[in-house]
């Protein structure tokens, strides 16, 4: 509108050229450039700001998206909670599931522990009179060992139990027959030396195991121990206490070990009950 007016007034500054003076009609002509100029400079201005306009207007649709993509995350959640109050339920089952079973795992060793502790100080009086080199009772790894010399209980080479060991087994047995519910591992332990031998006992194998079950043999036909409750059997010369290097040493690592422990059964039972995945 305003444009219009310019050009009107120049439309009138031109009829009337002939009226005013050159002065006049110089003042009037710079007025219309600079009203041309003005305008000029207000179309570019309506330009920048339709172009910033434009701008803002991308930005808005963008937040706007990302508010719906927002909103539809939070319906989700909230659709979803329920499900994830079970899921949290479950959880917590199970944890107070395992916990349970860990304290009766922890009850359990906690009374082997303490039957072990019993059975081995039985042990160690019923054998006070046996000379300490030849018998060592102790508990190690939740089981109760009674590690005996091979001099005391066979001639050398030799797997056939002597009538003097028959007192000390016999002791044995009876610790073991008193305490029935436990299971009986019997392993013959040879040194490294060489058997020069072409019959039974071959080599250190056959002599380990055959002195395991010889002493089986005796716990069972001689002082009654359940043999259902019984495993013997031999490991050689691959089990050594201590350096076949010395004679002392060698004589240590011929031994054979009772080891009371208590029934797998038992811990299959747990194993059993254990909470599951």
């Amino acid at each position: 509108m305003r444009l219009i007016k310019i050009l009107g007034i120049a439309a009138m500054a031109i009829t009337a050229t002939s009226c005013v003076s050159k002065k006049q009609f110089d003042a009037l002509n710079l007025n219309y450039q600079q009203c041309i100029n003005d305008a000029a400079d207000r179309q570019r201005q309506i330009q920048d700001l339709n172009s910033k306009n434009s701008g803002l207007q991308s930005q808005n649709d963008l937040l706007m998206g990302q508010n719906n993509a927002l909103k539809s995350s939070l319906d989700a959640c909230l659709s979803n909670s329920g499900k994830s109050s079970t899921n949290i339920d479950k959880l917590v089952g199970e944890i107070n599931a395992s916990n349970k079973y860990i304290k009766q795992l922890i009850s359990t060793n906690s009374k082997n522990d303490s039957l072990n502790l019993a059975l081995s100080n039985k042990l160690k009086r019923s054998l006070d009179n046996i000379a300490d080199q030849d018998v060592d009772v102790k508990v190690l790894k939740g089981v109760v060992m009674i590690s005996l010399s091979d001099k005391m209980l066979y001639q050398t080479g030799k797997f056939e139990v002597l009538p003097a060991a028959q007192e000390v087994l016999g002791k044995v047995a009876k610790v073991i027959n008193d305490y029935d519910t436990y299971s009986v591992l019997i392993e013959g332990n040879t040194d490294n030396a060489t058997l020069n031998s072409t019959s039974v006992p071959r080599d250190n194998w056959d002599l380990s195991a055959l002195r395991g079950t010889a002493v089986a043999k005796v716990l069972q036909t001689q002082f009654g121990v359940n043999p259902n409750r019984i495993t013997a059997g031999g490991r050689s010369e691959y089990n050594p206490k201590t350096t076949n290097a010395s004679v002392s040493g060698r004589a240590e690592n011929r031994r054979t070990e009772i080891i009371i422990m208590p029934k797998l059964d038992e811990f299959m039972k747990l194993m059993d009950i254990a909470p599951k995945k």
